[in-house]
């Protein structure tokens, strides 16, 4: 049963996942192409292109109530000007933090009749967030965490990106949360200079299996790094890290088992 009868057209995965999170997934109009979560209930969901070719004609064309745009994937800014050509209502999301994400889920809970859920549901991660911190917070002896979004040029989350936030939420320490941007562009001498005790590939838009951790082993010039020396390297599913959604808590209790195995 539809609430307020709201149709929704989401155009990135983080979108799709805070409108599953508030119950509102039988509303969406349409998706972008790389929405996947949860699969099994977006496979009828009509398709509008790749988060920054969205299909304008196909979003009019199925005549929305609200468009869920975001400036979270870099590109969308042409995505959006073409949008508020449209006429149709929508906002645009850009959540960087935790907090952030949270008012983002505010929002959309008051735009879609659904505040009492949105403030229910960030009460839960809130609890799921504390009971991690409250076990690390504490920690001196911080991880130093590597996550790499793309491998050539290596590219990788700086202070403004929320895997710092998260990585300080873990009891561990982004190696380049000091950086004050959103990224760090072609960092492979930093990283090396650093020296991570994890490497933590997230490559935005390539499934775990895809990714060759073989070759990231051998990577030319990275032998001598701590995390590739002890083969602490891993592939991370990069919907659980690259997307503001609330899924970022799902990812922080993940990396908690990795970086304090015991």
């Amino acid at each position: 049963m539809q609430k307020n009868g709201i149709r929704i057209a989401s155009l990135t995965p983080s979108n799709t996942e805070i409108l599953h999170a508030l119950g509102l997934i039988d509303q969406l109009a349409g998706i972008d192409d790389y929405s996947d979560y949860p699969a099994n209930l977006l496979e009828n969901v009509p398709r509008l292109g790749p988060d920054l070719q969205i299909r304008m004609e196909d979003v009019i064309a199925f005549k929305p109530d609200l468009v869920l745009a975001s400036l979270s994937v870099p590109g969308m800014e042409h995505v959006v000007e073409q949008l508020k050509s449209t006429g149709l209502p929508y906002v645009v999301l850009n959540p960087k933090s935790i907090s952030e994400i949270w008012e983002t889920i505010r929002l959309v809970g008051e735009l879609t009749g659904t505040s009492k859920q949105a403030a229910l549901l960030i009460d839960q991660y809130e609890q799921r967030i504390h009971a991690v911190r409250a076990a690390y917070v504490h920690l001196e002896d911080r991880p130093r965490l590597y996550w790499e979004w793309w491998p050539h040029p290596c590219i990788s989350p700086g202070g403004q990106n929320w895997l710092t936030e998260i990585s300080h939420l873990a009891g561990a320490k982004n190696i380049f949360a000091d950086v004050d941007r959103e990224s760090v562009i072609d960092a492979a001498e930093e990283v090396k200079r650093c020296n991570p005790d994890y490497f933590l590939a997230v490559w935005c838009g390539v499934k775990t299996e895809k990714v060759p951790y073989k070759k990231i082993l051998e990577r030319t010039g990275w032998q001598l790094v701590e995390a590739i020396k002890q083969k602490r390297v891993y592939i991370l599913e990069e919907g659980l890290y690259c997307r503001p959604s609330p899924r970022l808590v799902d990812g922080l209790e993940s990396l908690v088992k990795i970086i304090h195995p015991k």
